[in-house]
């Protein structure tokens, strides 16, 4: 499903076609981050994970949040006509994700971590890095 909802994400619209979508590309950004928030909230999170795996539960979830966060964003930059959408997408992705991680310094069980810091910005970069690659390869088409 993530690859298709970025190939929906590269897709050269017209500029009006974008602005007449701009309130839902926002609600879709400040719902993704209230998800997030509502998650990092939780004293601990249910192990969906095989036994043995537990560890790779916390950076395939990190990695995939803010991947789709930073996707997201670009996707409303890009409808709002902001100029390098791609630049101020990770730079808002990775803002959100210190937040974050701040905002886990106060929950019971909780801490802040560097290497989740990590994880979130590779996810944000990768999305970015598909979102741009899919768009230059259809303009090339």
């Amino acid at each position: 499903m993530f690859p298709c909802f970025l190939v929906s994400l590269s897709t050269h619209q017209p500029m009006k076609t974008l602005r007449k979508n701009r309130p839902l590309r926002w609600a879709a950004v400040v719902a993704w981050m209230g998800l997030i928030f509502f998650l990092s909230a939780q004293p601990q999170l249910p192990n969906v994970m095989p036994p043995g795996l537990p560890q790779f539960q916390d950076v395939i979830g990190h990695f995939t949040v803010y991947a789709v966060l930073a996707a997201l964003l670009w996707r409303a930059l890009r409808g709002a006509g902001v100029r390098h959408p791609l630049l101020w997408a990770l730079a808002a992705t990775v803002l959100y994700s210190f937040t974050d991680e701040f905002h886990q310094s106060f929950v019971p069980n909780r801490h802040p971590d560097v290497f989740d810091l990590a994880t979130d910005l590779v996810g944000a970069v990768t999305a970015l890095l598909v979102v741009w690659w899919l768009g230059a390869r259809r303009e090339r088409a």
